[in-house]
């Protein structure tokens, strides 16, 4: 019932829409019936520090954050970032109950007069008839509280409770004035964060309290003390009955100190004016998500479109304040760095919190780099500051911790991507020593899933430099101990290491990268004819199946074998001659599809290892332009678009169908609805695109003038009809293009892709020279 008034209250809404500014088209409740802690932003900046919402469920990782259908706001807290949380306030009225906990002081709510864009929440607390409105800039949160009249009125700081990831080891309040309150909430590590992560904030309001007073461990403290400290600790502001009908809040956060928190509040909001800064967000928001205009399609399509985007430039986390300050704790005790200067003193660009690059190649690596370079500049400056804080080139930190999430080291491919499309202003020499220390015995590769001990082997780095590939069964502390799943994932990233030291021009690393990149090669079962798993004595395993009703089969990382086999993105050309042909490959390939969309396509009850084609995972959200490379590239046409239509939802009730993490399925939507993918991630040394048929009439991608010579690529489409799916023909800048693909040269100089759709296939478009793979020079 729920959904078909959602979806009652979309089609009526959407008549009143003509082509609206990109950040009216956002819908973030889209797919938040289920979701994680960090999926869910509304009063947020790009990349922001604080992002600021409600929370209707605190518990754990998953299903927490904001979720659609519960009933109850818990609190509204200030950071939703990868194993990172912090600062939860809740304003309330009658009798004070902040000490009881969140269960106790929760409210009920509705949908009724909710409002959710980029950069702002408002919503009611039935509880307390508190109307609430959020905003924010990066790193300071803005309440607007409209309290009722003639009611006991306070505003709860629950500074120790539990937060998504864990428990609050600490936390320290203090009054300042009848104005100001300061602290700090400690963050105890867990099992991807290995160290305590102080969050520190200063939060002033435009009328003064009339009562401070603090609890802990659930017990208020009777007296009167301007100071509240210890586990499970938190403070209540009272207000005069009669006055503060409505309240004004800034909560400015930092990880390095409070006194850096005030320097960031004070710096990015200095006055009380709301709307102005709720505009703000508003404008910045569109400004981004109008690098790309679409004309065309469907309003539900745009929605989506728009949604896919805005999730891209969301997810991961700027951890550094107004100065370029943030801490780094790589090492033993937490240090105080600064990132790089301009001439003028100002940042050249943040320092980021993310989790792993695992499966980015296929999401943000391409689209960060086609449309914002400049984002893609910054996070290379922060590994390589970490490399030179703590030895090693990062795979996903955490509040300047490593974390060694997930598998391998994606960073390689993110980096050969970024330098190769010419993103540059980084160190790339120390880059270069950093990854390819990754790629040996003793790297970021060796320490397996969590792995945090050194000398960390989880990762069976001996195992595959001396003899191609990793087994089963090692024994070591960390999770994903894949081996066919890190066999195939290393091939690919000595392949990007060997594209980036041919740019370099280090020959002698570019072949002996380029030799390992072939080691998948030596998990390829020619009875099996798939990826197979080998034990330590290199027999292949005996419980091999291509799917398992399953988390992840045996030897495969969140996956199976179904569809790791098809993981070879830098040669595809190879790939196809162990099966024997196109001919053979490509009847593989589409009775996955076919069987695969019996499931929409997607892992059901996160089973990740049941699926034939997963788009809900990353591991397999390349396989649908594998058509591309088999001369069939028609079949990319149609699958794509199938996909498109399952992942199309933009209710609360659909819409990602999985893991949406941290902006890569979004990334992966956007792309798939421009036409364009890049199935080796980007990463070779002369980049280029593929083409698949994009959903809308026109697409403008404005290019960035620091980085690309060109003002504009724009995409047209002719005959866009819902039911024409397959390309007719192609033109780039008026030329015929008969091939499936175009090289990233002449996107940067800009220009204009024109393709003729038709209902029926024409298969005899695209297939004269399929696109590069391996060895990038060979006949190309």
């Amino acid at each position: 019932m729920k959904q078909l008034i959602y979806l009652s209250f979309l089609i009526l809404t959407s008549n009143t829409y003509g082509q609206q500014k990109p950040v009216n088209l956002v819908n973030p409740f889209v797919d938040t019936v289920n979701s994680r802690w960090f999926y869910f932003s509304s009063a947020s900046r790009p990349f922001g520090m604080v992002n600021l919402s409600p929370d209707t469920d605190t518990d754990k990782t998953w299903s927490s954050g904001y979720l659609y259908d519960s009933e109850y706001i818990r609190c509204f807290s200030h950071v939703h970032a990868w194993q990172l949380a912090g600062i939860a306030v809740m304003p309330t009225t009658g009798k004070f109950k902040g000490h009881l906990g969140m269960d106790t002081y929760k409210s009920a709510f509705s949908h009724e007069g909710e409002i959710a864009k980029p950069g702002y929440h408002k919503v009611f607390l039935k509880d307390y008839d508190i109307e609430v409105e959020l905003t924010s800039t990066t790193r300071v949160g803005f309440h607007k509280y409209k309290f009722p009249k003639s009611e006991n009125k306070s505003i709860i700081f629950d500074t120790g409770a539990k937060l998504a990831h864990g428990p609050t080891t600490f936390s320290k309040i203090w009054k300042v004035d009848d104005t100001e309150i300061a602290g700090v909430q400690v963050l105890k590590k867990t099992g991807r964060r290995p160290k305590d992560t102080p969050v520190y904030f200063v939060a002033k309001l435009n009328t003064a309290f009339s009562g401070f007073k603090g609890w802990v461990n659930n017990k208020i403290i009777e007296k009167q003390l301007d100071t509240i400290q210890g586990v499970n600790a938190g403070v209540g502001l009272f207000f005069n009955k009669q006055q503060a009908n409505e309240v004004l809040m800034k909560v400015g956060i930092s990880y390095v100190s409070v006194e850096q928190a005030r320097k960031n509040l004070e710096t990015e909001i200095s006055h009380w004016d709301f709307d102005k800064v709720y505009s703000e967000s508003l404008e910045i928001w569109n400004d981004w998500l109008s690098k790309i205009e679409i004309k065309g399609g469907t309003h539900k399509q745009q929605v989506k479109f728009y949604t896919d985007l805005w999730h891209a430039l969301q997810g991961r986390r700027i951890i550094s304040d107004v100065d370029g300050k943030y801490t780094d704790r790589t090492g033993e005790k937490p240090v105080t760095r600064v990132v790089r200067l301009d001439e003028n003193g100002k940042p050249l660009f943040p320092h980021y919190n993310f989790d792993a690059w695992w499966g980015s190649h296929w999401s943000l690596n391409i689209l960060w780099s086609m449309v914002y370079p400049e984002v893609m500049d910054g996070f290379c400056n922060t590994m390589v500051d970490m490399y030179n804080n703590g030895g090693l080139i990062p795979r996903g930190p955490s509040g300047g911790n490593y974390t060694f999430v997930m598998i391998g080291d994606p960073s390689v491919p993110f980096f050969a991507a970024a330098y190769n499309k010419g993103i540059k202003n980084y160190d790339i020499e120390k880059a270069y020593e950093g990854l390819r220390k990754n790629a040996f015995v003793g790297g970021s590769r060796d320490h397996a899933g969590y792995e945090h001990n050194f000398p960390a082997f989880g990762g069976g780095m001996q195992y595959y430099v001396s003899q191609g590939w990793v087994p089963e069964g090692i024994k070591a502390n960390g999770g994903h101990k894949d081996g066919a799943s890190m066999t195939l994932e290393y091939a690919y990233q000595d392949w990007s290491l060997a594209q980036l030291s041919k740019a370099l021009r280090k020959e002698d690393d570019y072949k002996l990268f380029m030799k390992r990149s072939t080691n998948y090669k030596n998990l390829w079962n020619p009875e099996t004819k798939m990826i197979h798993p080998r034990e330590m004595d290199g027999s292949w395993i005996k419980d091999f199946e291509p799917v398992s009703n399953s988390f992840n089969a045996r030897g495969f990382c969140e996956s199976n074998s179904a569809i790791y086999t098809n993981f070879v993105p830098h040669d595809m050309e190879g790939l196809i001659n162990l099966f024997g042909g196109a001919q053979a490959y490509n009847h593989f390939l589409n009775a996955s599809f076919i069987k695969g969309e019996k499931d929409n396509f997607v892992s059901v009850g996160r089973k990740h290892a049941a699926s034939w084609v997963n788009y809900g995972n990353q591991p397999g959200t390349g396989m649908a332009h594998l058509f591309n490379y088999s001369g069939v590239p028609w079949l990319t046409q149609k699958w794509v678009r199938k996909i498109k239509e399952v992942y199309g939802d933009i209710t609360p009730y659909g819409g990602y169908n999985g893991d949406e993490d941290q902006g890569q399925m979004g990334a992966l939507g956007t792309l798939m609805a421009m036409g364009l993918f890049e199935v080796d991630g980007g990463a070779s040394v002369k980049p280029y695109y593929e083409i698949t048929s994009p959903l809308f009439d026109e697409i403008i991608i404005h290019l960035n003038k620091d980085y690309y010579s060109g003002e504009k690529f724009v995409i047209k489409t002719t005959n866009n009809r819902p039911e024409n799916i397959y390309i007719q023909s192609a033109k780039l800048n008026n030329n015929s293009l008969d091939n499936c693909w175009f090289y990233h040269d002449d996107y940067a100089k800009g220009g204009v892709l024109e393709v003729e759709l038709g209902q029926e296939p024409n298969k005899a478009w695209g297939v004269k020279v399929p696109p590069p793979s391996f060895n990038q020079t060979k006949n190309h």
